[in-house]
């Protein structure tokens, strides 16, 4: 069983590659909600629906997000009516948000909101969101705390930003299955998403980082970063104001308590030889997934490097060798 922490456009292409190469029902993903929001009333849950999306063959390609072929005449007709339109929801994936707020209302949790969903579409991987608390990614500007789709979406990503927290982590816990799936997982793969703002809150969460820790299996985390640029959207400059350069080495030290193995892009072949020197073990190849071939391919690399088959899950001692001064 493969356990994949997921957020961002960039986890739900890696999945896309992920779900080619083995069995759907082999994968548990554990993913990012601190994007969610409530948007006319209703529950809306980006990254926990582009995975949904992608496992079942809905996603728009073209956009990375929402469904395709989609038609948005609901927000057209809202826009006529006054009400805000800059989160761009079609009618198709209107419904989606439509029956996740009803089972809300209901009395179900998020984690079996999504589980009747995936059902519905017909989604055999298992999708876990990190908790069924509320947990929101505020990030800090100049002109006030946003949240993050406010930030990404509303505005363009174009304001500054001060800090980034999580409001709500500390007293949240993570959703019945996450902890298991973790630590039982023969391998844990940490998607290209945004280590700060996708993959972040998922750590944020009490009990999860200790369970990566802890994890038979060992951890290999895919780089969005290649040279010195985010390969798409902001991680570059929230993970600057979180601390952290925005390189492979920023990407492997938001990791390096049970970081096993960094996976990078061959342009990062310099910078990949530096951080081998400090005992990480890093593998080069292409990461950027423009086709269907690309995402396959990454997967398999990163299947390779942690599969049971090549590499041993009782063989734990590497990582807490590896990481000793």
């Amino acid at each position: 069983m493969i356990c994949v922490l997921s957020g961002g456009t960039g986890g739900a292409k890696f999945v896309d590659g992920l779900r080619q190469v083995m069995p759907a029902e082999e994968i548990t993903l554990v993913v990012n909600t601190g994007d969610d929001l409530l948007w006319w009333g209703l529950y809306v849950s980006p990254d926990i629906d582009s995975i949904t999306y992608v496992l079942s063959g809905m996603l728009s390609r073209e956009r990375g997000w929402g469904v395709k072929g989609d038609t948005f005449l609901c927000l057209q007709a809202m826009g006529q009516l006054g009400e805000p339109t800059w989160f761009h929801t079609g009618d198709r994936d209107l419904a989606m948000h439509l029956l996740r707020s009803r089972l809300l209302a209901e009395g179900k949790t998020l984690l079996e909101a999504t589980a009747v969903i995936s059902q519905k579409l017909g989604v055999k991987a298992r999708v876990l969101p990190m908790s069924n608390s509320r947990v929101e990614t505020r990030v800090d500007t100049p002109i006030g705390e946003l949240s993050f789709e406010e930030y990404f979406v509303q505005r363009w990503y174009q304001d500054p930003v001060k800090s980034v927290r999580f409001a709500g982590a500390s007293d949240a816990e993570p959703a019945p299955g996450v902890i298991d799936a973790i630590t039982n997982a023969d391998a844990v793969l940490i998607a290209p998403s945004n280590p700060v703002t996708s993959i972040g809150p998922i750590l944020a969460v009490p009990g999860i980082h200790d369970a990566l820790l802890h994890t038979r299996g060992k951890v290999a985390a895919i780089s969005p970063i290649v040279g010195n640029a985010p390969v798409a959207g902001p991680a570059g400059i929230l993970m600057e104001a979180h601390g952290l350069p925005c390189s492979i080495a920023g990407v492997a030290h938001a990791y390096e308590d049970f970081l096993d193995v960094l996976i990078c892009d061959t342009r990062d072949s310099r910078a990949a030889e530096v951080l081998r020197q400090t005992g990480l073990r890093v593998q080069c190849t292409q990461t950027i997934m423009r086709s269907a071939e690309d995402k396959a391919a990454l997967a398999r690399e990163a299947l390779s490097l942690v599969a049971p088959s090549l590499e041993p899950a009782s063989d734990t001692s590497f990582r807490r060798l590896d990481r000793q001064p």
